[in-house]
């Protein structure tokens, strides 16, 4: 690959950290006004009213039966069981087992990329993943020692690997897609069938919704999270799909907690000591490492972002 596609993959795959990362500050201004289920269906259908205009404009893609079932798949199993995994887990475990297990996704990924892409890590891209792991392990450390500990039920355990499980099949499906088709094309139908995944629990919630309540720092936040979090985010980490190995992109996910405590200490008020800082630190080594030197790594550079 050229170094313009791999400079363009991984800012990218910078981007798309960034925007996940302060999604969670969004969400948590959003749900000021907003049940769960009503944010989450809104959300992706914003997002896919702007992909749908894009494709009405550039022309509808062309995909097979057997690929609009593989697209359905991977909006299935992100955003879909993922965020529903997460959630419900959240509930039965402490938020900084989530967090753990949540950065054992690059670990899953590596293991399914090797089954079904037949991609192999190297030696640094394990290291950097490791370190990324420890780095999560010291930006929560401080979380470890406070009442929530790290303890948590099997239940909510198994449904945050769930997520881990939804997240990594999602990467795995979204690389093999984007070996015939670009970034943009999959992406809008992905987020399309997102939202009509979610539209049963939001009619669900519809009659209960305060709307007369809704604050304008929420439909802000439902903005940003449509417009940058949905639309960028997801089109920026499958467009690196399309160019990088699932096993380099997913390590980025670690980055997300970062952006998020860094965000949360910015907009929030929220406290970020030294220890949280080092974390940080050491997750951004970890990312740097698992990609950065790694110049085996061959990939067909065809496709724009756009194309």
């Amino acid at each position: 690959m050229s170094d313009n596609f791999r400079l363009k993959a991984y800012l990218a795959l910078s981007f798309a950290t960034l925007f996940w990362g302060l999604s969670f500050v969004a969400t948590k201004f959003a749900l000021e006004s907003f049940s769960t289920f009503t944010l989450v269906f809104i959300r992706f259908a914003l997002a896919s009213c702007i992909f749908f205009f894009i494709i009405v404009i550039r022309g509808f893609p062309k995909f097979t039966e057997k690929e609009h079932m593989r697209i359905f798949l991977m909006a299935l199993f992100e955003p879909g069981l993922y965020f529903v995994f997460e959630t419900i887990g959240l509930q039965h475990t402490s938020a900084p087992k989530v967090a753990l297990i949540i950065a054992t996704i690059p670990v899953v990924v590596t293991v399914f990329a090797t089954i079904f892409l037949k991609e192999h890590s190297s030696a640094l891209n394990l290291i950097g993943m490791s370190i990324s792991i420890a780095g999560i392990l010291v930006l929560i450390s401080e979380d470890l020692k406070g009442s929530l500990g790290i303890k948590g039920s099997l239940l909510g355990d198994l449904y945050i690997f769930g997520a881990v499980i939804s997240a990594s099949l999602y990467i795995i499906s979204a690389r093999h897609l984007g070996k015939k088709h670009s970034a943009l094309e999959f992406t809008s139908m992905q987020i399309i069938y997102a939202s009509l995944l979610y539209m049963p629990a939001f009619l669900w919630e519809f009659p209960g919704m305060p709307w007369s309540k809704i604050s304008i720092q929420s439909l802000w936040a439902l903005a940003f999270l449509a417009i940058f979090a949905t639309v960028g985010g997801f089109l920026c980490y499958n467009y690196a799909l399309t160019k990088v190995h699932a096993t380099k992109a997913s390590v980025f996910i670690n980055g997300i907690p970062v952006v998020t405590a860094i965000s949360a200490w910015l907009l929030l008020g929220e406290t970020l000591s030294m220890l949280q800082g080092l974390g940080g630190i050491i997750v951004l080594l970890g990312v740097f490492l698992a990609n950065i030197y790694d110049i085996r790594e061959r990939v067909p550079s065809n496709q724009s972002l756009l194309q």
